[in-house]
């Protein structure tokens, strides 16, 4: 996550909340109470309707495609865009409540909210819903350049501590581009798979190529 988040108050103006996106190169921005607590957070999108209906003043009368009013009303909070014309403050243009997490949860837990609730960026809070940081699409591809010595450190911890039922002396894991390679050989089938599907969850691992062999076929 990106720590010292940027944030804004209920309280701050339009311009503002725009002036804070565009200095600091934002997508969105996170709405704090006096106590820090995440109240809702604003995005590019929250402002835009101020230019997109601004016919509206002039009873032209657009009308957004029915695809975008669906999209409005599946979106989180619900609502219309077309309310936020009218936004004066964070307070008018923010959803809330904000999608949240916490820094103990996984990237795979922060990309599955990411994509359920369609949102491009995550405030990070504490239990008392106090704004830590802010978790972005940008910081999670972050886990796809890790360094392969890496990655295979990473494995090999995981095969020395998590498998104490299995016998994994014989498995070897080498990475390169992301890449896992497994060589070596298992007692049975099952533990291959297992190891396999350890390596996959490791968080960077690009694909995992099962090259293990086994004495017994217990699948």
């Amino acid at each position: 996550m990106t720590r010292d988040a940027i944030s804004v108050t209920p309280a701050t103006s339009f311009k503002n909340v725009a002036e804070r996106l565009i200095q600091h190169g934002l997508s969105a921005v996170p709405v704090v109470d006096d106590h820090k607590r995440v109240v809702g957070i604003v995005s590019e999108a929250d402002l835009l309707p101020k230019e997109e209906f601004k016919e509206q003043y002039v009873r032209e009368g657009y009308q957004a495609h029915i695809r975008t009013r669906l999209r409005w009303h599946l979106s989180p909070g619900g609502g219309q865009a077309i309310d936020k014309m009218y936004a004066s403050t964070a307070a008018d243009l923010m959803t809330a409540p904000a999608i949240t997490i916490h820094p103990q949860q996984t990237a795979v837990d922060a990309i599955r909210l990411m994509d359920e609730h369609g949102i491009i960026c995550l405030p990070v809070v504490d239990y008392h819903g106090r704004l830590i940081g802010v978790l972005s699409r940008h910081d999670l591809i972050k886990v796809f350049v890790r360094a392969d010595q890496d990655l295979a450190d990473e494995i090999q911890h995981d095969l020395n501590h998590h498998f104490a039922w299995v016998d994994t002396s014989g498995v070897q894991a080498k990475v390169k581009n992301g890449v896992v390679t497994l060589y070596g050989r298992t007692r049975a089938h099952s533990e291959a798979v297992l190891i396999a599907h350890s390596a996959a969850r490791v968080n960077g691992v690009v694909d995992v190529r099962d090259k293990l062999s086994w004495d017994e076929d217990d699948l």
